[in-house]
């Protein structure tokens, strides 16, 4: 299925994502919707107490390419980049990707959808575990870095941080619990 023909669809009951030309539907469980609650609400506090740090938002449509739409869990952009009033879609693709932990859709978030971020040059990919309470997070090591050359692997009382985000810190084990 191409691009065209997934938009062409229209709205639909449920939550499902384009990869790879193929239909994939998300099933989120309770631990999947509590971490991404605690993540939102963790970026979107931190963004909340300085003006200028950005817009963080929950699933949205990105087109990555024409066989590839993803609407990652939570997403933030950078200041210049933030949508205005008005705006109905994202002008571009976000600095950050949060993609949660679901039965239906982890296989993906680890190969393609991990692939297609990285290929499409979106700065940062957490990839929030709730199996295991960890977060992989990979990074560039420059915003020129072709490819995820850094990725830290967190877990318990480690803390989450950014170089994207300064400031921003959130203790990995707080992230699973509600």
């Amino acid at each position: 299925m191409t691009v065209d023909e997934f938009l062409a669809l229209g709205e639909a009951p449920f939550k499902y994502w384009l990869v790879e030309g193929r239909l994939v539907v998300n099933e989120p469980k309770l631990p999947h919707q509590i971490a991404v609650g605690n993540i939102l609400y963790a970026l979107d506090s931190w963004r909340r107490a300085t003006p200028g740090r950005g817009h963080v938002g929950m699933p949205a449509d990105f087109i990555l390419d024409d066989r590839n739409i993803y609407a990652p869990d939570v997403w933030w952009v950078r200041e210049e980049c933030k949508p205005r009033p008005g705006d109905l879609d994202l002008d571009g693709l976000p600095d950050i990707v949060v993609e949660v932990r679901s039965p239906s859709t982890w296989r993906h978030d680890l190969g393609a959808k991990r692939a297609h971020y990285e290929a499409s040059g979106i700065a940062e990919l957490w990839l929030v575990d709730t199996g295991t309470s960890a977060v992989m997070a990979h990074r560039r090591s420059r915003p020129t870095a072709p490819t995820y050359d850094v990725v830290d692997t967190l877990a318990g009382d480690d803390a989450l941080t950014s170089p994207l985000l300064p400031g921003f810190g959130a203790a990995v084990a707080g992230l699973f619990v509600p």
